[in-house]
């Protein structure tokens, strides 16, 4: 059997009719002719092969069908129309799912602070992905995609600025209690040192300030990860020093599990940025989080 072909229009101007009475007050009401509406109920009657009103000179009444068919047509219609005032009301309250994609060193930083954000957007769905793997933000789907360091130039992306950041070295009170004192950069040589390698595929050196000038270290290492998290969790449980952001490293600091070593040669690092989808204005959701991410991060 051949589904009936419905047309919205055709349904408002039925149920414009059939709550007036009348075709000319059901036209006034849309904003269009007693033609027009004519036409519309007309053309949904052929749709449902069947008449939804009795006509005569005096009244217009619905028929047995078009009783059963009101029903329908205006639970559909106030559906619609809920789902139209929860979508707006999606446009300017923090409402729904944020798809968030992290470098993976940030985990300590963010995820102790989840529940403050959770109170202040509690109808906010977070979806977490802590990576550092070079995602597709837009083929991927993601809200908002954290990256360290150079851009490339994407027309898709909207590109945000959430912190500058300081490249620092650190070691673990452990570490620095049972190795040769460090006094100057000379002295990291004779040192155990934690290296990153990027998703490039290359060994990041240690970027240290000499007297004003940058000077760049590749130190042979100890430990090579690929994983921001792993470089941090290496660092703590002593196995040697290693180069981090001052942002993540800092909670850590706090926390009395790293020390920070020889602060004269601590240098400008990449600066942090959230990367969005371009298109449409950005939801209420997105929006809310970004903002907590840079509070964060500032």
């Amino acid at each position: 059997m051949e589904r009936a072909d419905t047309s919205f229009p055709d349904i408002a101007a039925f149920v414009g009719v059939a709550q007036t009475g009348s075709f000319t007050r059901a036209a006034e009401n849309l904003g269009t002719s007693k033609s027009n509406v004519g036409k519309a109920v007309q053309r949904l009657e052929g749709r449902l092969g069947t008449r939804l009103f009795q006509r005569t000179t005096r009244a217009v009444r619905l028929t047995e069908d078009g009783e059963t068919y009101l029903i329908a047509a205006q639970s559909a219609l106030d559906g619609l129309r809920d789902a139209a005032q929860a979508l707006a009301a999606r446009k300017e309250e923090p409402i729904g799912r944020v798809r968030l994609d992290i470098p993976s060193g940030f985990r300590q930083l963010f995820l102790p602070t989840i529940s403050d954000m959770r109170n202040r957007y509690p109808q906010v769905t977070l979806e977490l992905s802590m990576t550092d793997r070079m995602s597709d933000a837009v083929g991927e789907g993601w809200d908002i995609v954290v990256r360290v360091g150079e851009l490339s130039h994407d027309s898709e992306m909207t590109v945000r600025k959430l912190c500058d950041i300081t490249l620092s070295l650190y070691a673990s009170p452990d570490y620095l209690a049972r190795s040769t004192p460090i006094e100057a950069a000379s002295d990291l040589v004779n040192h155990d040192a934690l290296i990153f390698r990027g998703f490039t595929g290359r060994l990041r050196p240690w970027f240290l300030n000499d007297n004003g000038h940058l000077r760049e270290l590749s130190p042979t290492p100890v430990l090579i990860v690929s994983d921001g998290q792993a470089l941090i969790d290496s660092t703590v449980i002593g196995l040697g020093i290693s180069q981090l952001f001052d942002k993540v490293a800092q909670p850590y600091l706090d926390s009395g599990k790293l020390v920070k070593v020889l602060p004269s040669v601590d240098s400008p690092g990449p600066s942090a940025h959230a990367l969005i989808p371009s298109g449409h204005r950005m939801p209420a959701k997105t929006r809310a989080v970004l903002n907590y991410l840079a509070d964060r991060l500032r």
